[in-house]
């Protein structure tokens, strides 16, 4: 019998499932009255792990973005693996925004999993592994509170838990 357990938390995006979305979203735009004639375009970088959104004013873009917040939902990829940021000017009396597309656990949210887990006194052990938190105990009693500690608190970020063993 072993005596350690572990698990991983993690923040994994699909990105093929991301790449349908965006797609999706694209052919939704080209086919909407509302949108004819305007110059809304998505533009995904794969490479950067960004999307770019082109329209004709705020609320146009607001709209798109609520279309792919809903094609996300659909294909399974979390929106708070979307981050916006902020509304620019662009070309062409246009309006841009750039959205980074989180995959991983950031440092700084990677400590305040593993603070949150000391603060809740509970009987595990953190190791911040890159971009991924592995949580450890002798007990699998207890890494199943930890993943429902987990699971009750918003960190910001989409939180999967993987190679429970």
């Amino acid at each position: 019998m072993a005596d350690q357990f572990s698990f991983d938390v993690v923040s994994q995006v699909d990105f093929q499932e991301v790449k349908n979305a965006v797609e999706h979203t694209t052919k939704e735009v080209r086919q909407r009255f509302d949108f004819k004639g305007s110059k809304t375009e998505l533009t995904l970088n794969e490479k950067e792990k960004q999307l770019t959104v082109v329209s004709d004013d705020e609320y146009k873009l607001n709209a798109v973005l609520d279309i792919l917040k809903a094609k996300c939902i659909k294909r399974g990829v979390s929106v708070k693996a979307l981050d916006c940021g902020k509304l620019e000017e662009a070309l062409g009396g246009t309006v841009r925004q750039v959205i980074a597309i989180q995959s991983g656990i950031p440092g700084d949210k990677a400590k305040a999993i593993s603070k949150e887990m000391r603060d809740a006194k509970l009987k595990v052990q953190t190791q911040i592994q890159g971009e991924q938190v592995r949580v450890l105990s002798k007990s699998k009693d207890d890494l199943q509170t930890a993943i429902s500690f987990l699971k009750q608190k918003d960190f910001g970020i989409d939180l999967q838990f993987i190679n429970y063993r």
